[in-house]
């Protein structure tokens, strides 16, 4: 089948940025090549840069703008600052590989061919960067020196910390004579390059390409924690530029908690990196490429003016080419043949993509040029770092300051959503029948960019290390997920007990057994006959009893933590028990004020705090209550009944299983990419793993966690 036409965009059921306003404006650009509308308003958006607009008392867009779009750096020329992704060979299809390439010649553009080899017909065209990942895939001499820059790949926005993953299933024999590996094996990159794990490293490397080659070394790293310093330090060791992937960028495939908890978003990752570097005198001749979310010209317009020199858009080129966004492109049967299998059943005209990628990249350069018109600027050099020229609207104090910008500030109700989305049901629901973490493709719609957050945790980031911190290989080395409670007494395999008070004995059964085989434990005020010694219990015949009333040897439920303080003074119980629903606030607060009150009296090292609440939904939320201050949580029972849904309970011992291993796996990956060995060394309390995105700034300062961006 030959795809060479447009095909209808499914009807949008749940939460997503790429909606079908944005979907629509780029097919019209696509199909005209003219320009449609610029400074969209999109203040009901909770993304940040939607709610920084541009300073501008009326708009008008005509077809023959006057201002010039053209820039150039690294003695390359463009037409316009618009750089064409990273998608590798096997993540597209081929033929949209070629279109891009095909496309960047024809504009003046530029493409960056992902890591996945060179299709020799990509090889072909000239206005492309290669890429040097971490598995060097098909990369030889001929390869570097085919295009006109080289880019050292550490991370992408959607797996920061994390190798590239292109499923088996789509490794056909021409991904496998390009990749240079067996036919139907996963191609999985690892997580660090193993000849670089410092930034002395990197500089080495850099400039062995640039002898190599002598074109320009780009290196790309997701945005995360430590943006600005990993910028610096690619500055430092003579890159020529970088590329900042943001949180919420595409992909062909990614584990989901990954995608949805770790990075920050590109406006804070370029604002603060541009910060930096002018203030150490390092912006002079270094590029800064910032990807993520570019949806339009207003997006890389505001990009620009916070500090970026070039955007890169990559979703938004398939969109150009036909996608209608099922975030399916990991199985390998695209609808629109642009990440299908290749097996020949379907195609996307070579016309088609190039025509509309074409068409495209005029009318966004059309609609930038009007943008300029606008603002009185003859040229797009005239708007880099122009922050002067934004407002921003309903962001808290914190991020404006990040940002460089005037504004509006608003702390926000941290509690706008519901607590299971659908995204969060479907996730669970994978780990329940697979015993694996949920892959999934395409930007993230998690909060608190897209969906609405319903609590405090859903406007936190984990870290993604990057070269000044190497990350860990979860899927190549043994991630350390378990807990010694208790003193020492009790060894649980990952930082989560499960409540079974008030379940039916079927599931009280079914997670009592399934914690027993995997070395973690059940919570129940009444007794689980025959699995008593892995119970928490009430009646004292337990491993790990409970109390309301302070008892020797067992944990202490206080009312409120003065009450906790007072007894930890004493030293006769191993810890407490800080239950949400019992002490009336927020268990991120709780947790965060238990454990600095604890570390102020020196008294830390003696107890666990374990984090309870009803409200709890997956792996995700553990890891950063951990991050916090809590030493293990315990989650309600009632995420087995959410993610068997509708469905039949099936065999529900084994579901149950899955469930719990499928959580241990996914902390693996959390605390992997923020390159952490062992959790409860390393991760306790470690507050600087998480970022706060817009989060009030008051309630940041409570749990004591940065905002994303800051230096």
């Amino acid at each position: 089948m030959i795809i060479n036409k447009y095909l209808p965009v499914p009807k949008q059921t749940d939460s997503e940025f790429w909606t079908v306003d944005r979907l629509e404006h780029i097919r019209q650009l696509a199909l005209t090549g003219e320009p449609q509308s610029i400074f969209t308003s999109r203040r009901s958006s909770l993304r940040i840069l939607d709610r920084v607009e541009f300073k501008i008392a009326e708009t008008k867009l005509t077809r023959d703008p006057i201002a010039s779009t053209r820039t150039s750096f690294s003695g390359i020329s463009m037409s316009a600052p618009l750089y064409l992704g990273d998608m590798s060979y096997g993540a597209l299809s081929g033929n949209p590989n070629i279109a891009i390439a095909k496309a960047a010649d024809l504009t003046e553009t530029l493409a960056g061919t992902g890591e996945g080899g060179l299709h020799p017909e990509v090889a072909k065209h000239k206005r492309i960067f290669v890429q040097w990942a971490s598995a060097r895939f098909g990369v030889d001499v001929d390869v570097l020196n085919s295009g006109l820059g080289v880019v050292i790949k550490i991370g992408q926005g959607a797996k920061p910390g994390i190798g590239g993953h292109l499923p088996g299933s789509k490794v056909t024999e021409p991904i496998s004579k390009t990749r240079r590996i067996p036919v139907g094996m996963d191609a999985i990159s690892p997580a660090p390059h193993h000849d670089i794990y410092s930034i002395e490293d990197l500089g080495q490397r850099i400039e062995a390409l640039k002898e190599l080659t002598g074109k320009p070394v780009f290196v790309k790293v997701a945005a995360t924690n430590y943006i600005p310093y990993v910028v610096s330090g690619i500055a430092r060791m003579r890159a020529d530029g970088v590329i900042i992937d943001g949180h919420g960028a595409g992909t062909g495939a990614t584990p989901a908690v990954i995608r949805d908890n770790v990075g920050i978003p590109i406006e804070l990752a370029v604002a603060s990196a541009d910060s930096v570097l002018k203030k150490e005198g390092l912006r002079s001749k270094f590029t800064i490429i910032a990807a993520g979310r570019v949806g339009d010209a207003t997006d890389a317009a505001k990009l620009l003016a916070l500090g970026a020199d070039v955007v890169s858009v990559g979703t938004g080129a398939l969109v150009a080419m036909g996608c209608v966004m099922v975030h399916k492109c990991h199985i390998g049967s695209c609808p629109t043949a642009l990440t299908n299998k290749i097996d020949g059943t379907r195609l996307m005209d070579m016309e088609f993509g190039v025509k509309t990628l074409v068409n495209f990249i005029r009318g966004f350069s059309a609609e930038l040029a009007n943008i300029l018109d606008n603002l009185n600027l003859s040229s797009v050099n005239e708007l880099k770092g122009r922050r002067d020229l934004l407002y921003g609207y309903g962001l808290s104090r914190d991020t404006l300051e990040i940002l460089g910008v005037s504004g509006e500030v608003e702390e926000m109700n941290p509690k706008l959503g519901e607590l299971w989305t659908k995204r969060r049901r479907n996730a669970l629901h994978d780990l329940l029948n697979k015993g694996e973490p949920s892959l999934t493709s395409m930007g993230s719609t998690a909060p608190p960019d897209v969906e609405k957050p319903a609590r405090i945790l859903d406007w936190l980031r984990s870290d993604g290390a990057q070269v000044t911190r190497p990350s860990i290989d979860p899927y190549r080395e043994d991630i350390d997920t378990s807990f010694l409670l208790r003193g020492g007494d009790i060894y649980i395999s990952l930082p989560v007990i499960f409540d079974v008070t008030g379940a039916s004995p079927e599931f009280a059964q079914a997670f009592a057994w399934s914690s027993l085989a995997l070395g973690t434990l059940v919570f129940s005020i009444d007794s689980l006959h025959p699995y008593e010694e892995i119970s928490f219990s009430s009646d004292g015949r337990g491993a790990l009893t409970w109390s309301t009333r302070p008892k020797i040897g067992s944990y202490f439920v206080p009312e409120d933590l003065d009450e906790m303080e007072d007894l930890a003074n004493e030293g006769e119980v191993p810890g407490f028990i800080l239950d949400e629903d019992l002490l009336g606030e927020d268990i991120e607060l709780v947790i965060s004020e238990a454990d600095l009150r604890l570390k102020e009296a020196g008294v830390r090292n003696r107890y666990d705090l374990l984090a309870k609440s009803s409200k709890l939904r997956d792996s995700a939320d553990v890891f950063k209550l951990v991050a916090l201050g809590a030493d293990s949580v315990i989650m309600p029972f009632t995420i087995l009944e959410v993610a068997i849904g509708e469905g039949s309970k099936g065999n529900l011992k084994e579901r149950t299983f899955n469930l719990i291993a499928g959580m241990r796996k996914e902390i693996a990956l959390l605390a992997g990419s923020a390159g952490i060995y062992s959790i409860q060394s390393s991760l306790t309390g470690n507050r600087e793993l998480l970022r706060a995105i817009n989060l009030n700034s008051y309630l940041a300062r409570k749990i004591r966690v940065r905002q994303a961006g800051s230096l």
